[in-house]
């Protein structure tokens, strides 16, 4: 199955197989590549800890591109670098900051989020809630490095979940 972007950034699947999908996959990552380097190969997005960057959350679909992953780009102004774990009281402290993350919005099929899930948050929103003593728990494998223009490293992994 194939995926494929469409207008502001949304994914959607096809029934090809094969090498039509490798082709559809390398296409739709080229659409990214905004680095400047002109066609070819894109960059490897890194997560902070200077590795391949992993998925954050297919369920709920995440990222500023809808493709799961925190990655991003010059049109990402706010920087939704950082996959954190929901917890009640950052969606809470989200919504107090004029963000509601927990409220359903059926028109953009967002079902809301609920403690537990992953989310790919603006590092600012992050850097803000630890400032607050609210800060979630993060997924550092899928915290692109991005984020470290924001936050640094020592702090993310303070709140890591994915540290042995």
């Amino acid at each position: 199955m194939a995926l494929t972007r469409q207008n502001a950034g949304v994914w959607t699947s096809s029934g090809v197989g094969g090498i039509a999908d490798e082709l559809t996959r390398a296409e739709t990552a080229m659409l990214r590549d905004d680095r400047g380097h002109g066609g070819g190969r894109p960059n490897t997005p890194r997560n902070v800890l200077g590795d391949r960057l992993e998925v954050c959350s297919l369920n709920p679909m995440t990222g500023f591109f809808r493709d799961g992953c925190c990655d991003t780009g010059r049109e990402d102004i706010g920087s939704h670098t950082v996959c954190a774990v929901m917890t009640a009281a950052f969606l809470e402290f989200s919504k107090s900051r004029g963000n509601d993350l927990s409220t359903p919005v059926p028109e953009f099929g967002f079902r809301g989020l609920k403690p537990g899930d992953r989310w790919c948050l603006c590092a600012p929103r992050w850097q803000e809630a630890l400032e607050a003593g609210q800060a979630p728990r993060v997924v550092l494998r899928a915290t692109h490095e991005g984020a470290l223009s924001h936050c640094s490293l020592a702090d993310l992994k303070r709140f890591a979940v994915d540290l042995a």
